[in-house]
This record gives C-alpha cells, sequence and structure tokens, in this order.
C-alpha cells in the first residue's frame, strides 16, 4: 500500500472514530432497507448487447495527482452531475471524500435528490457507519475498495451494503485483487486503469484485468478514458460500463462531452 493511501486511511479512521463518538449519544437510526436502488444500478451499468458501455460520470473538483479540475462554485457539482444525466449518464459518481477531491457527503446528497439516475458513494470507505451514512445520504452504489481492505472486511462491508439494498462497486488494481473480488461475491468489479503508486495510467494492463472478470459480473473500466479513441477501445472489450472523470470535469460543459463520447460508438 503506498504512503499516499495509508495516509488516507489514517485520516479516515480518526474521521470514522470521531463519527461513532457523535452518533453514540443519539438514539439509533431505523433504516428500512430500499432494494430498489442496487436493482436500478445494477440494470443501469448493464451493457446491452451490441451497444456501447453504459458511462458513470464523476464529480470530482479536484484530483491528488492533477490537482484543480473544475472551480467550485456554489450548485455547480448538482450542475455538472444534471449536464451529465443530460447528456446520457447512466449512473453519477460523486466524491464523499474532501481533502484532495474537493467532495463530501452533503454533495452526494444534493446530488442524489436531484437527478433521475442512480449514484456512487465514492470515498474511502472502511467501517459500516460509512455506509450506514451512504444510504442516508441517497447513494444506491458504494465504492469499496480492495486494496484498503482484508478478505473478512471487504465481506462483510459487501454485506452490510446489500443489507441496505445499495449494490457495492469493489475497485481492483490488479489481477490479485481482480481475484480477491470475485472471491468474495462481488457482481460490480471496478478495474482502475491508474496506479496508485506512481499515478500512471496502465491501459493495457487495466483492459486485460477487465476480461478476467466473470460474464456473469459487471466490469467497469475505471480511469484513463480522454479521448474519443480511448472511448471506444474501452468498448471493443468487455466492459459493460466505464467511469469517465477528470476529461469531463475540464470540459466546458460537460454534458455535452459526454454525449459526444456516447455517439463516437
Amino acid at each position: 500500500m503506498t504512503e499516499y493511501l495509508s495516509a488516507i486511511l489514517v485520516r479516515k479512521r480518526r474521521e470514522n472514530a470521531r463519527r461513532r463518538r457523535h452518533l453514540a449519544s443519539r438514539p439509533e437510526k431505523a433504516r428500512i432497507p430500499d432494494e430498489r436502488r442496487g436493482a436500478r444500478a445494477i440494470e443501469a451499468l448493464r451493457r446491452a448487447p451490441g451497444g456501447a458501455p453504459a458511462v458513470m460520470a464523476e464529480v470530482k473538483f479536484r484530483s491528488p495527482s492533477a490537482g484543480q479540475l473544475r472551480p467550485k462554485v456554489p450548485g455547480e457539482g448538482l450542475r455538472v452531475a444534471q449536464s451529465y444525466e443530460d447528456g446520457g449518464a447512466s449512473v453519477v459518481s460523486v466524491l464523499a471524500d474532501g481533502p484532495g477531491f474537493g467532495g463530501s457527503p452533503l454533495l452526494v446528497r444534493r446530488v442524489a435528490a436531484g437527478v433521475g439516475v442512480p449514484v456512487l458513494y465514492k470515498g474511502f470507505v472502511l467501517d459500516p457507519i460509512q455506509v450506514d451514512l451512504a444510504f442516508d445520504v441517497g447513494a444506491s452504489l458504494v465504492l469499496l475498495l480492495v486494496r484498503a481492505l482484508e478478505d473478512r472486511e471487504l465481506a462483510s462491508l459487501i454485506a452490510r451494503t446489500r443489507t441496505l439494498g445499495m449494490e457495492p462497486v469493489v475497485e481492483a488494481a490488479n489481477a490479485d485483487e481482480v481475484d480477491r473480488a470475485v472471491a468474495v461475491g462481488a457482481k460490480v468489479i471496478g478495474v482502475n486503469a491508474r496506479d496508485l503508486t506512481s499515478f500512471e495510467v496502465d491501459k493495457e494492463a487495466a483492459r486485460a484485468c477487465v476480461e478476467r472478470i466473470p460474464e456473469d459480473s459487471i466490469a467497469v473500466f475505471m480511469s484513463g478514458v480522454r479521448t474519443v479513441e480511448d472511448f471506444r477501445t474501452v468498448a471493443q472489450t468487455r466492459a459493460d460500463a466505464v467511469l469517465i472523470g477528470e476529461e469531463l470535469m475540464r470540459a466546458e460543459d460537460p454534458g455535452a462531452r459526454l454525449a459526444e463520447l456516447l455517439s463516437s460508438v
């Protein structure tokens, strides 16, 4: 695990401990599972035979490797998300982490309430209280990072996510992590083309990992799609969906750029 990721996880555990102390003084919140959330999300991400990959369009104002991607002015996150929906996004991914990414759970809530497509809660989820928070803010999908979790922890968080009716997106970065995701029963498996050590993008390695994902699972190609040619290349793989963030966030009209990519296949 990289020092960068380790530092984030240390910070996240501290945040979780503070939240747990805060919640300890309040009555336990009753949550009614909503199985429609996960079911809708899976259907949205499933690639139609002969069709283009679904797009999971990401609202992310900053990147640790690329810096500021788009000015964060009031209401901009929701405006971008709505333009994604207009441009053909099947799912909107929203960064729930502030430092380095410019997101928050509140932003997830605003987007989930303001668009009609499923929303992915994308953060560094290590604790069931984060899964509960994702449910509370209206998410349909929760990102779980294989590299950040032991198999037992990963299986437990998958179970908690599904208990509430959401579906986990289990992110892997290499073949071993794909195999771990499959072994714990992940239905939606994402492959990150960006190496978490160097931040370099290796599209060929990512495509090989995508092909490793079983046909009965949903495969998501994550990171590295910037051009029409990139999108066409991913469309030639077995990827059901592709996550696109930085390219769209840098565009003057994110939804129009998304529509351009989708129309190229």
